[in-house]
This record gives C-alpha cells, structure tokens and sequence, in this order.
C-alpha cells in the first residue's frame, strides 16, 4: 500500500514595525519583517527614529539601528534569542567609534 505525502507550504505573514515601519509601508511599500512557518526574516534596520530621523552622533545612531532590530524581531513573535545570522553593512568601513584601533 502507498502512502502519498502532501507537501504543504506556510502562507508568509507580513508584519510592519510600528512607528516607522508604517512610514515606510505607506512610503515605499514594504514591511519589515516576515514570518513563514517558525521562520523569521527581517528587512535592513537603520538607527532612525520613528520620524526617520537619524541621530547626530554614531554610537546613538547604532544603538538605535539595534532597537529597531528588536523591535521588528518582537512584532514578528520573535527575540534575540532566535537569530542565528546577522548581515552587517558599512559604508566607508568601520570608524574608530565601532572597533577602536
């Protein structure tokens, strides 16, 4: 007797930070993080604020950048505690202010 195996795929579920994130949904048109089955992939965070203002010094702006990180891993169900891979990208490398020389 055969068993026949169904393959079934997760719908994706969309979720959109809240405060900037729905800024930029009306904006650009995207969210920023999604969600399929237990999986959990979010869009690049920068370190704005709500108002997508980015602050004055560095360090702040970087803090930030990883609070919004938080944030959309939270809107999605998700928390430190789950990420398994980060991708960081840097234009014109790191300044002293990231990795001190």
């Amino acid at each position: 007797m055969r068993t026949e195996q169904r393959n079934t795929m997760n719908k994706p579920e969309f979720f959109v930070t809240p405060g900037y994130g729905e800024r930029l949904l009306n904006q650009l048109h995207y969210s920023q993080a999604v969600k399929i089955g237990d999986r959990v992939e979010i869009s690049g965070q920068g370190g704005w604020d709500d108002n997508l203002q980015i602050p004055e010094s560095l360090a702040d702006e970087i803090a930030q950048a990883f609070r919004n990180v938080e944030r959309t891993l939270a809107t999605a169900g998700a928390g430190w505690e789950h990420v398994v891979h980060v991708n960081s990208y840097h234009v014109g490398g790191f300044p002293p202010e990231v990795i001190p020389i």
